[in-house]
């Protein structure tokens, strides 16, 4: 079986785990997560980051930082996985989700604009946060969307949680938010089994992130709490895997470039395949995950029918994130999108949907060797050309 995305040892893992054991250093916090954090925000090139037990665990710090409380209502891009938008709620808040643009599958910053404004006449005041994301790895258009937030003076929480390596006009995603998101659940570009880090852009910030991810207890003798806190730490066990993982980061990151290239060279002539590539000069997708857009009327066949097919062969894939707002818990959220053209026979109700009946991630761990994706791509046109 040729998997989606699994985990791709460095190999220090071992050695640095065994390291854990040997000291007897096995809970939460320790030396290793320390120099984990260190190596994070070397990486990054700026910031403070903050080693937790998942990526949702920093979304949900991240917006508790940036001020969220019950009642607030918070903009997030519909088109994500759940563990976006699902802190929201944890705090008492609403998401209000906002449709893709076509060129990064990302929050579209027009419809920001006209959201927040809409927001504020019908609720009588702003919305508190913006969650915007990278899906797939492909950096939003960050530009636009930071100047709209600044504006109106509404914090940017930056789900980087799949672009970890990305980069926006040469700065690292997870850098260009008010906070930052990352994941290294065991499908991401590293991993530490299960973990994640919020990324704060000053130490105070990054400091007030780890009393509240440790149970927000106060510096006293005894046990005394005035704030709701969360166990939200790393654990140095995880980060010693982190800190094996992150050695190979920036290979790992090329290798998946490496196989977009691949998948773009392989499939760029085959009638009715779109892959998915970087829109412009500014944005440098790590592409986490390859993807493609299927046409129908040209294929005879939906991404579900390939998927299966492929499946068939040995060949996990995936079909693309289905957006919040076609999600039967979020069915009564706001929700914005562009207007469908009156010519349009399409049923879509706007780019998000548009994109999930087309779109296709194919497997893209750093793991697989050239002859591997050779192998995806031929199945791929055997699957499309089988009439």
């Amino acid at each position: 079986m040729i998997k989606l995305s699994l985990p791709h040892l460095a190999g220090k893992e071992q050695e640095y785990v065994n390291n854990v054991i040997e000291s007897t250093w096995i809970v939460p916090l320790g030396p290793y997560v320390d120099e984990f954090e260190h190596r994070l925000d070397s990486f990054l090139g700026t910031g403070h980051a903050v080693a937790l037990s998942a990526g949702t665990a920093a979304i949900h710090l991240g917006l508790t930082m940036a001020g969220v409380k019950a009642g607030d209502e918070v903009i997030c891009q519909s088109m994500t996985f759940a563990a976006s938008c699902n802190p929201i709620v944890y705090l008492g808040a609403k998401p209000v989700f906002i449709d893709s643009e076509k060129e990064t599958w990302n929050l579209d910053p027009a419809l920001l604009d006209e959201a927040i404004a809409d927001r504020q006449r019908v609720t009588g005041k702003l919305p508190a946060a913006i969650v915007v994301v990278h899906l797939y790895g492909m950096p939003a258009k960050m530009d636009e969307i930071l100047e709209i937030a600044s504006r109106y003076g509404i914090p940017v929480v930056e789900d980087a949680a799949e672009a970890l390596g990305s980069e926006y006009k040469g700065r690292k995603c997870a850098t260009l938010g008010d906070f930052g998101v990352l994941s290294f659940n065991g499908n991401k570009i590293i991993t530490t089994s299960g973990g994640g880090a919020l990324v704060c852009g000053t130490e105070a910030e990054a400091a007030r992130t780890r009393f509240l991810a440790t149970q927000a207890r106060e510096d006293r003798p005894y046990y005394y709490h005035e704030t709701i806190g969360y166990n939200y730490r790393l654990s140095n066990v995880s980060a010693a895997i982190g800190c094996a993982q992150i050695e190979e980061l920036q290979a790992r990151v090329e290798r998946r470039r490496r196989i977009h290239n691949l998948y773009k060279a392989g499939l760029g002539e085959l009638s009715g395949v779109t892959v998915h590539d970087n829109p412009s000069s500014d944005i440098h997708s790590n592409f986490w995950l390859s993807t493609i857009l299927i046409d129908k009327e040209q294929t005879g066949k939906t991404p579900d029918e390939v998927r299966i097919s492929l499946l068939d062969k040995g060949i996990e894939t995936r079909l693309l994130w289905r957006p919040m707002n076609m999600q039967p818990i979020y069915a009564d959220c706001p929700y914005y999108s562009a207007p469908k053209d009156a010519s349009s026979t399409e049923e879509t109700n706007g780019v998000g949907e548009w994109l999930f009946d087309r779109g296709l991630c194919l497997p893209s761990g750093s793991s697989l060797d050239d002859k591997e994706i050779e192998m995806v791509i031929n199945a791929l046109k055997e699957v499309l050309e089988t009439k």
